[in-house]
């Protein structure tokens, strides 16, 4: 069986690493490499770097699992001439505490994905799969309810622990969404909703000021 490589910061790489007793080989950087020499070519970076697909269309068999939640696979796929690689590659959400999950989202662009039935058949993998659109689901709801939580501190109407508070009382979710934004990081929050607004233009997704100022802080 050929191993996984696996390509992205430590600790999402640790906590795919954590779910497999697969063998993994760790890489720095996507350069120089015989992708074909593996099963699956997980790169946890990929949102951040999309232009490491200008690599991995070379290749002819192997399957490959993107971080790609601000992103749709088709647009990076089209834009290298690799449409074709359609039913090789998927999006998954690899966000803080996500890759923990008893249950993985990933994004396929057509039906038949290989890579779905990789992880569901050889890594007995729960899936929850969405279609090819930025944000995905879980990503996508989390960061407009941010977003919204943002403005409601803006306008004075209550402080970011009362609504937090408010979240874990009226939903029983075990967090309130500005412990998820300091879980996942502003930046993460502040692309997504950046994205989404770009590609939808959606006033639900445009971000907040208050958000914004935040991010641009933490630079």
């Amino acid at each position: 069986m050929l191993p996984i490589l696996l390509l992205g910061e430590t600790r999402r790489c640790d906590a795919f690493v954590a779910k497999t007793s697969w063998e993994v080989v760790r890489k720095d950087s996507p350069v120089g490499l015989r992708y074909d020499d593996f099963s699956l070519v997980v790169d946890l970076d990929f949102d951040r770097f999309p232009e490491h697909m200008a690599f991995y269309a070379n290749s002819k068999t192997a399957l490959f699992l993107f971080q790609s939640v601000r992103i749709r696979l088709s647009a990076v796929l089209a834009e290298v001439g690799a449409s074709g690689m359609y039913h090789r590659v998927a999006g998954i959400n690899a966000w803080e505490g996500s890759l923990d999950a008893d249950r993985w989202e990933l994004m396929t662009i057509a039906a038949g994905n290989a890579v779905i039935d990789f992880l569901h058949t050889k890594l007995s993998f729960p899936l929850e799969c969405c279609g090819d659109r930025v944000g995905m689901v879980t990503p996508r709801v989390m960061a407009m309810i941010i977003n919204e939580a943002y403005f409601t501190v803006q306008e004075g109407t209550a402080s970011k622990a009362d609504i937090d508070l408010g979240m874990q009382l009226g939903t029983n979710y075990p967090g309130g969404p500005f412990a998820w934004c300091e879980r996942w990081g502003i930046d993460e929050v502040y692309h997504l909703l950046e994205a989404l607004w770009l590609d939808t233009r959606e006033e639900r997704y445009k971000i907040c000021p208050l958000l914004k100022t935040e991010y641009l802080r933490s630079l």
